[in-house]
């Protein structure tokens, strides 16, 4: 049995506590600055609801506050941790902190692993990059991803790329929902109920994503199979061109890593 202490509660942090919560291995320690927050996520996901330090007796501890509140929560973490004898890891899902400022706040030879989550974690379909710093033993990580595993697909990368990976995965859903708001409006533009065209659009959108991932094909190639010689698809994907959408696109990703 793994327990898994969650300090910060908010829709990340409940997202893969949810997540966790699928596996039977799991035991849960809810914290949040909001006790009733935590209380209301424990009413639907089970676990307990504790504080700060009583997360930080986990064997994987979340750290999902804001950047700004690290300074904050991490002091009183400090100590629970320097008492600590058996083993542990710190899991920060904190924006724009690297693993070298987690281990300045709470003690240098502290275990951590730095992870990037998005928001389709709560359905199961997440992406979460991470990385390891270099006292996180291959078992411990191997007990982090099956702890973790009903969360989605999990990246390692070299640190110096979570950053720009989390440019796309993290704010790329909002990215995504935009484009399938808009092929809804296409398609009630066009006759069809607002329902439909939002489900059709949706559905579209992931069965085109899983038949990427699934064959290994490039997105061009997958594109060039629906453009038949003279036919609709092209002069869409002409239209499209036309308003540069993948310039449009390039550009989001760039000003949210420039951000």
């Amino acid at each position: 049995m793994r327990t898994l202490g969650f300090i910060g509660t908010g829709n990340m942090g409940a997202a893969l506590a949810a997540a966790a919560a699928k596996n039977g291995d799991n035991e849960l320690l809810l914290s949040n600055r909001s006790r009733e927050k935590a209380a209301a996520l424990q009413a639907r996901i089970g676990g307990r609801v504790t504080d700060n330090p009583g997360a930080a007796e986990a064997d994987f501890i979340f750290l999902g506050v804001k950047p700004q509140m690290l300074p904050e929560v991490t002091p009183e973490l400090r100590e629970v941790l320097k008492q600590r004898r058996e083993p542990f890891t710190v899991v920060s899902m904190a924006a724009v902190t690297s693993i070298a400022r987690i281990k300045e706040l709470l003690g240098d030879d502290v275990p951590v692993i730095r992870i990037m989550p998005n928001t389709p974690v709560s359905v199961g379909e997440g992406v979460i990059l991470y990385a390891c710093s270099g006292e996180v033993t291959a078992e411990t990580e191997g007990s982090f991803l099956a702890a973790m595993s009903a969360s989605g697909r999990f990246l390692k990368v070299e640190e110096r790329l979570i950053d720009a990976g989390a440019c796309i995965s993290g704010c790329g859903p909002a990215f995504v929902d935009l484009f399938i708001e808009a092929m809804a409006d296409g398609g009630v533009a066009c006759g069809l109920p607002r329902s439909l065209a939002l489900e059709l659009a949706a559905a579209t959108v992931s069965g085109s994503a899983k038949l990427m991932l699934e064959t290994g094909k490039h997105p061009a190639q997958l594109k060039d199979e629906v453009c038949s010689p003279g036919g609709t698809t092209i002069q869409g994907v002409r239209a499209l061109e036309k308003g540069g959408l993948r310039s449009a696109v390039m550009e989001a990703v760039i000003a949210a890593y420039k951000r």
